[in-house]
């Protein structure tokens, strides 16, 4: 990597544009970068490690890059560095811009614009610029590709920071660790060490989890096996667990067995003794059965002896009804006669008692008779009955010709009426109309002369308002530059002060023994005193800051005085002078015209609707007047027919009605008359016929109840059973027989009667004999199915457990080899003697490659008295591996570091830092590092010590390489004579550069 040109602009203490030319100062091959203190010379390398990686180094770097910018910088002048390098044999352009808070485009305050990053590539073919990207993330990871390292690595590598290395130097092993760390990128070996010390927590858990599983199917196991298994007092993740467990299981199954082989023994016995008792019981039951039904059997015989005499006359009523059976048929025939007597009697009398009492003693035959002489008196009345309702419709149709007539008078009446005011009614109309339309057309032009008036009515208030704001500006901007100007003063003022007195502010630093900022002189025998009103640095940033907000203050009151004047005349100029009260009244005038306007025209479309609908309404009505008349006409001729109808039929109804009321009332009496004498006539004869067949019947029945034994058919009828009694009387008699046999045939039988004669049967005794055997044999199969399934969940249980055991095993043997090497890597286990962590173990060999590079280098600087060892011994308690000593050719001794005087301290650290450079760009690919910085550190070196060490620095300059020295020391302004110097002042720094002396 080779530096060609860094640009600043506003940077840190840079106010302006400054522009370094690293080509011409790399060309002498050391340069030397000086300056007084707080001119800017780190703000240089600074912006080197802006520009490649948008942040600067250590503390100096804020939250957003905010603090960058550079407080002697104009306020529109925005803060950029430009880096131009080669690297990886590209010619490559860096340009960033940090977030900057700038005023704003409009309105007043500030906003805060966000950073930008550009990435440029030279095209040598072309001899152009080309853009590679504008992403801070893309730009980052490009840089970093091409470098190798991160910020942290270049900050140590190429800008060898001031001190850094002389702390490195005397730390302790676990402060050089994160130091190395951070270079080398060797959190991928604390990332195993990490792994392994989670994969052996996660081993350890499952074989906890396992053991706890196992001990569960042990507790388990000894629930079921009661008192025959003790647990071993192991907890989980112990050795010898899983054998104690299947051990014990073991001795637990063979009890179990032993246990089952008693319980079978015991019952089989019990079910012998519930199989006999069980016999026994049978037979009892046998007994009691056979004794009892023998009991039974004796007193259904003398039951049924008790009940001889119903017996009999049951028998006897069965047969008296088997005789009455016989006279049934005539019995039923002369009741169905007798019926039919009594509904054919009631016929007739209900049919005499409808007719007049003329008819009352006439028989059937002349009943008939007057039927057909009123049916004949009837069918005379048809043609007079279809007169009548011919009469009744023509005396409709007149009713109906005088409401047509009476309907058109009417309407003749009322359209006539309308019809007089008809043009009075459209000249009204018409008028309306016309006058809605000039009301529409005069709407239409205050329209068009309404709106610029309004737009001159706004401006001119909008004109009086900015006049006003134009004023009020004014007066705020002459404020703000008095203000800006006393503030401007007052900083100037305190500065000058400070500057005067800057020497007793550098001398209230110093300590005995240290350096000097400014010489690097040990010994201060002179320091100056501050003075009374001594003005310090936080006064003069105080007053910085106030001048600051005072100049914000006036650019954004002239800014808003501008666009005050601006808006003022543009108002104007739409405006023009007339006064805002009369653009007001105009305006108001137009408005209330055109609102009348619109008013009256929007009565134009009701008024031409309301003209189209009275036409409508003249051309029906004179329409109707029409059809009236015609209607009138024809009505008379049609009155004049229907008249002399109706008197031709009212003549001849008058002859046919009689002194009825209308001959269709005549009609009806004759029709019911008739019906009335024909329904008589058939009644009076079916009443005679019934009384012939009543008579027949009685004589068959007296002849049946003689024959069958009755004397009469009283009692022939009285014997009959109906249906239900004869079932009833025939089961009851069929019952008294089967009830007869079955009592003598269970007295009949041999094992019945020998069962009588032996003692009562005792079925409780018995009973209770077999409910305790079985009671006996069911304890006995409750505990031989307990044993069985004791031994079943045992064998369950124990297979489980012996599974589990051979699946613990192999996770046990991986968290044992895991566990070793967690403990390895981390330095705790016994077989890592000098507790060094992998981590450790790694950066002690990129120690011992430092200390190796270094050495070549301190061995010149030193006159070969120094060299740098790796030591990996134990400190104390803490762990070994991050030594650094120092042997001392002398004394052949090797000691400490600390011990080192201060100038051997510095050109110690500074052959640690060029050789750990060296070790770290091979670790980053070997990319080639053409230009280094190094940073202070030289006033404490004598002047053989400094020609050696610049020696040093100067063979640095092999294969084209440069070296940039950054220090105040006045001795090396002498033997360095490329120069870049930093030269600061009231407007900020600037840099001076020179090549030659």
């Amino acid at each position: 990597m080779r530096l060609h040109r860094l640009g600043l602009t506003a940077f840190g203490p840079f106010g302006g544009s400054q522009s370094v030319d690293f080509d011409e100062l790399s060309a002498a091959g050391l340069f030397l970068l000086h300056g007084p203190t707080g001119a800017g010379k780190t703000s240089v390398l600074d912006a080197v490690c802006y520009a490649l990686y948008g942040s600067v180094p250590g503390a100096r770097q804020s939250a957003q890059g905010l603090t960058l910018r550079s407080d002697h910088a104009a306020p529109g002048t925005r803060t950029e560095v430009t880096l131009e390098l080669t690297v990886a044999g590209r010619r490559l352009e860096v340009t960033r811009r940090p977030p900057w808070e700038r005023p704003k485009r409009r309105g007043t305050g500030t906003t805060v614009e966000k950073a930008q990053s550009e990435l440029r590539e030279y095209d040598a073919v072309t001899g152009t610029w080309k853009d590679l990207s504008r992403s801070h993330q893309e730009i980052g990871e490009e840089i970093t590709q091409l470098l190798g390292m991160s910020r942290e690595q270049f900050c140590q590598v190429v800008l060898l920071p001031q001190g850094d290395f002389a702390r490195f130097l005397r730390a302790d092993a676990e402060a050089r660790g994160r130091l190395l760390g951070r270079l080398f990128d060797t959190q991928r070996f604390a990332d195993v060490e990490k792994r392994l010390a989670e994969r052996r927590r996660t081993a350890e858990a499952r074989v906890r989890e396992g053991d706890a599983a196992l001990l569960a199917d042990a507790h388990r196991m000894q629930q079921a096996a009661g008192d025959a298994m003790e647990l071993p007092e192991l907890a989980p993740g112990e050795p010898g667990l899983a054998e104690a467990v299947l051990s014990a299981a073991a001795v637990a199954r063979a009890t179990a067995r032993e246990r089952l082989t008693v319980a079978e023994c015991a019952g089989l016995a019990a079910e012998s003794a519930r199989a006999a008792a069980e016999r026994v019981l049978s037979d009892v039951r046998e007994l009691a059965r056979l004794q009892g039904r023998f009991a039974q059997a004796r007193e259904r015989a003398r039951l049924l002896d008790e009940r001889a005499g119903e017996h009999r006359e049951a028998r006897e009523r069965m047969e008296r009804a088997r005789k009455a059976e016989a006279v049934a048929p005539a019995l039923e025939l002369r009741d169905a006669a007798e019926a039919e007597h009594r509904r054919a009697a009631g016929a007739e009398a209900r049919a005499r008692g409808l007719l007049p009492e003329r008819f009352a003693e006439a028989g059937a035959a002349g009943l008939a008779a007057a039927a057909r002489r009123a049916a004949q008196e009837l069918g005379g009345l048809e043609s007079a009955r279809r007169g009548e309702r011919r009469l009744a419709g023509l005396l409709a149709e007149r009713a109906d010709l005088d409401r047509q007539e009476r309907a058109d008078e009417d309407v003749l009446a009322e359209t006539e009426g309308w019809l007089a005011d008809w043009e009075a009614t459209r000249a009204s109309l018409q008028a309306r109309v016309e006058s809605a339309q000039e009301a529409a057309t005069r709407a239409e032009q205050l329209a068009v002369q309404r709106e610029p008036a309004r737009r001159r009515l706004t401006a001119a208030r909008l004109r009086d308002a900015l006049a006003r704001d134009t004023e009020d500006a004014q007066r705020r901007a002459l404020a703000c530059a008095e203000r800006a100007l006393a503030a401007r003063t007052h900083w100037l003022d305190l500065k000058e002060q400070r500057l005067n007195g800057i020497a007793a502010e550098l001398a209230a630093t110093l300590r005995d023994g240290e350096p000097c900022a400014v010489c690097g002189a040990t010994d201060h025998p002179a320091p100056a005193r501050k003075v009374a009103g001594h003005v310090d640095r936080e006064a003069e940033e105080q007053a910085l800051a106030a001048h600051q907000r005072a100049e914000r203050e006036r650019a954004d009151a002239e800014r808003d005085l501008g666009l005050a004047r601006e808006a003022l005349a543009a108002a104007g100029a739409e405006a023009g002078d007339t006064p805002t009260d009369r653009l007001a009244a105009e305006a108001d005038e137009l408005e209330r015209g055109h609102a009348e306007a619109r008013r009256d025209a929007s009565a134009l479309h009701p008024a031409r609707e309301e003209l189209r609908r009275a036409e409508q309404e003249h051309e029906r009505r004179t329409a109707a007047l029409r059809d009236a008349a015609v209607r009138a006409a024809s009505r008379v001729g049609h009155r004049e027919r229907l008249e002399r109808e109706r008197t031709a039929l009212e003549e001849e109804l008058a002859e046919a009605r009689g002194t009825a009321e209308s001959v269709a009332a005549r009609a009806a009496h004759l029709e019911r008359q008739a019906a009335r004498l024909t329904d008589a006539a058939d009644a009076a004869r079916a009443a005679e016929e019934s009384a012939v067949r009543l008579k027949a019947a009685d004589g068959r029945l007296d002849e049946a109840a003689f024959r069958a034994g009755f004397d009469t058919p009283r009692a022939a009828a009285d014997a009959l059973l109906d249906a239900t009694a004869h079932r009833e009387l025939q089961r009851r008699l069929d019952a008294r027989q089967a009830e007869e046999a079955a009592v003598r045939a269970v007295l009949a039988e041999p094992e019945t009667a020998a069962a009588a004669q032996r003692p009562a049967a005792d079925l409780p005794g018995a009973e209770q004999a077999a409910a305790e055997a079985a009671e006996r044999l069911r304890r006995a199969a409750s505990a031989e199915d307990a044993a069985a399934r004791r031994c079943a969940e045992l064998d369950r249980l124990s297979a489980r457990a012996a599974d589990g055991v051979r699946r613990l095993a192999p996770l046990r043997e991986e968290y044992d080899r895991v566990a070793r090497l967690a403990g390895l890597t981390a330095g705790t286990s016994a077989d890592n003697g000098r507790r060094m962590r992998l981590e450790s173990y790694v950066l002690a060999a990129r120690l011992e490659q430092v200390a190796a590079a270094a050495t070549a280098r301190l061995h010149r600087m030193s006159s070969g008295r120094y060299t740098l060892v790796h030591s990996d011994d134990r400190t104390g308690r803490g762990r070994s591996g991050l030594g650094l000593h120092v042997v001392d050719a002398w004394t052949g001794r090797e000691r400490d570091t600390s011990t080192l005087s201060g100038g051997e301290t510095f050109f110690a650290s500074l052959a640690l830092a060029l050789g750990l450079a060296d070790v770290v760009t091979d670790e980053a690919g070997g990319v080639r590092l053409d230009t280094l910085f190094i940073d202070e550190g030289f006033g404490s070196l004598d002047d053989q010590t400094l020609d050696e060490v610049l020696d040093v620095l100067d063979s640095l300059r092999e294969r084209d390489r440069s070296v940039g020295i950054v220090s105040h020391v006045a001795d090396l302004r002498r033997r360095i004579h490329a120069q870049l110097e930093v030269v600061k002042g009231r407007a900020g720094s600037v840099v001076r550069q020179r090549a030659d002396a």
